[in-house]
């Protein structure tokens, strides 16, 4: 049965300015429509022009005309330090590396592979890539040899470009099963310069001819899904659906990419085959913000760059903003400054809420008193947090899963404004993101300019805009099946809008666990509140089709380590503590917090600890760091059945 929807209002399709006189954000309140007396549908305007001819592939030369002595890009040194890249020198690496992919023969249209962690060449091979009217495929360097073969054929690349020899050699036994593929080149052997030198004698103005041929609706990159529902699908993006993600998002998040004076600019570190990073790499570049890129998340060297590079803004998830506040809370404790840190954040939380009503009009903002507690208490904890980002850092474009209002307004009261946002892979990254002068924590905001945000009847997210996806990748279909019913994307999430038209998540549609007693529960929202606890590392809930809720639960190996120093115990690996009396009695009290949130059919009534952590390698998480619940359950299926032992006896 279909419900039956109020005509929203009708946009003139004139694109709304973005700034007033000084600058500064312009908010636009949604359009929203109600139905049953709730709100059902938001609208918000676009704030950019629609780009209506040209690519992406123009940004590097048009960077470079504009303004080619402006810094846009920083390359990372052997020796740790950072090279400044100019407009006019990338436009000239991507002009050399296009010509090397023209003269190694590769023809419009065709696409090309690239397997590698977040690094400069990342970025200049995907413009490179688009000078010569070729069509990018990321390949997480993480993935299987069965994925990759998988991406390429079904792709039908005809070349791949690897970060290590190791990687071009695991694909090596699968090239007969490649046909297509023609190429394998090597980062760690130089292949990209190599490429530059082969184009030498490919005429100039061949790039241009092939420029000319890309418009809006030309294939951009075909980005395969991580899979956790199933085998991964290519979602075909244009370059116009780049257009109109990140001309609105650089208007709206106005802070990050045009503050005056500030010398903006954004270390990425999570994955450039992930269409998040790869967003906000573009952006960098279409506005000509100093994009520096990090290709280690281990703590021994993430550190280090963004103390060398400096970033005004980060993107992340945040799994790492919760280990940021658990890792400061372990310092300060094991110094005996526990109770000073827990009044800092105490702090910092009512100063970000303070904030918040101001900019929302419920309230005036901090007063005197807590500002002078904030001023107490920032070269105690605050600076210390930011000094851990690299010291400049201002902003943070936080997606993936819900942050949570406590650590939102915890890291606003701290100096760091995070701005959260929603989206998929089919949506070429964010369709929901907190408004700068708008924000409520807790939420991840109000659609994207030029976005429209639908609930179904059964709780479905449905999206539509010039940002989502012309379809599925479907080369026994000939190309590109449509992806969204009548204008609507669905989603497979489930969220709630309140009376302004803030979105909130509140799970998966195929993740709800039914109990054996027909209570539907979404394991998201508990699962993202337990994992925030510093001793643990990951949560699932269990239940489907059983009479209770029960939880799966990993270990955070530096919280534990931390514990055990704090009770005077020796460290020791967490695969021992499986069973530790004092341990489970330190997760159940924080499962019976959790439980105070919800009714008692929902609430988790056993756990169990494992002796391992769900990891990527293991195949328990997606590149993007969400959990594959079907692995999961095939691997751990003998403890989830030990959950329900007593209870079926």
């Amino acid at each position: 049965m279909s419900t039956s929807y109020p005509t929203p209002p009708v946009s003139s399709g004139t694109p709304v300015s973005a700034t007033d006189y000084d600058g500064r954000p312009v908010l636009v309140e949604p359009a929203t429509v109600r139905l049953d007396g709730a709100v059902r549908e938001v609208t918000v305007p676009p704030f950019a022009p629609p780009v209506t001819h040209g690519s992406l592939a123009d940004l590097p030369y048009e960077n470079a005309e504009t303004d080619p002595d402006h810094v846009v890009l920083s390359r990372k040194r052997s020796d740790g330090g950072w090279t400044d890249v100019t407009a006019a020198r990338f436009a000239a690496e991507v002009q050399a590396v296009a010509k090397g992919l023209i003269a190694e023969g590769l023809m419009p249209g065709d696409r090309i592979a690239v397997m590698s962690r977040t690094t400069y060449e990342w970025t200049l091979l995907d413009f490179a890539a688009w000078a010569a009217g070729l069509v990018t495929v990321p390949v997480y360097p993480t993935s299987s040899v069965f994925q990759t073969r998988w991406i390429l054929h079904d792709s039908g690349a005809v070349a791949l470009v690897t970060e290590t020899a190791a990687q071009a050699a695991a694909i090596g036994p699968e090239l007969p099963h490649l046909p297509d593929l023609r190429h394998v080149w090597v980062m760690e052997k130089d292949h990209v310069a190599r490429l530059a030198e082969a184009g030498a004698l490919v005429p100039e103005g061949e790039t241009g001819v092939r420029r000319g041929m890309l418009g809006p609706d030309t294939l951009a990159t075909l980005i395969y899904t991580s899979g956790t529902t199933g085998r991964p699908k290519g979602c075909a993006l244009s370059h116009g659906n780049f257009f109109a993600e990140v001309d609105n998002a650089i208007e709206l998040l106005h802070p990050v990419f045009k503050a005056k004076g500030e010398d903006p600019s954004v270390l990425l570190f999570l994955p450039m085959s992930h269409v998040f990073g790869r967003m906000v790499a573009i952006a960098c570049v279409r506005a000509r913000v100093r994009l520096g890129h990090a290709p280690s998340l281990a703590p021994q060297d993430l550190l280090p760059d963004l103390d060398a590079f400096k970033p005004t803004c980060l993107l992340t998830i945040p799994y790492m903003l919760e280990k940021v506040y658990n890792s400061a809370r372990a310092k300060a404790e094991a110094g005996g400054r526990a109770s000073v840190f827990d009044r800092a954040a105490a702090v910092a939380e009512r100063y970000g809420e303070a904030l918040e009503a101001r900019q929302t009009g419920a309230g005036n903002g901090p007063g005197r008193a807590l500002k002078t507690q904030r001023a107490f208490y920032d070269p105690l904890v605050y600076r210390r947090i930011r000094a851990a980002m690299g010291g400049r850092v201002r902003y943070a474009i936080c997606g993936g899963s819900p942050l949570g209002r406590r650590l939102a307004a915890f890291y606003a009261g701290a100096g760091i404004e995070i701005f959260e946002g929603y989206g998929l892979t089919e949506t070429t990254g964010a369709s929901t993101v907190t408004p700068p002068l708008k924000p409520r924590l807790g939420t991840v905001g109000w659609p994207l300019p030029g976005t429209r945000v639908r609930i179904a009847a059964d709780g479905e997210i449905l999206l539509g805009g010039d940002h989502v996806l012309r379809g599925y990748w479907d080369p026994q279909a000939g190309g590109v099946v449509p992806a969204t019913r009548d204008g609507w994307l669905p989603t497979g999430d489930l969220g709630e809008l309140d009376d302004e038209g803030y979105l909130t998540i509140t799970g998966r549609k195929k993740e709800l666990l039914i109990t054996a007693g027909g209570k539907s529960v979404a394991p998201a929202p508990m699962e993202n509140w337990l994992r925030r606890h510093p001793l643990i590392s990951q949560v699932m809930l269990v239940g489907d089709g059983r009479p209770y809720v029960a939880a799966l639960i990993t270990l955070d190996r530096d919280g534990i380590t931390h514990w055990r120093q704090m009770i005077g115990k020796h460290p020791v690996p967490p695969e021992l503590l499986v069973d530790d009396e004092e341990l489970r009695a330190v997760l159940q009290r924080a499962l019976d917090e959790a439980n105070r949130m919800v009714s008692r059919p929902e609430s988790i009534r056993r756990f169990a600890v494992l002796p391992v952590d769900f990891t990527e390698s293991a195949g328990h998480l997606t590149p993007s760091m969400k959990l594959r619940r079907d692995r999961i359950l095939r691997d751990f299926a003998a403890e989830v059945e030990g959950l329900y032992e007593s209870h079926e006896r």
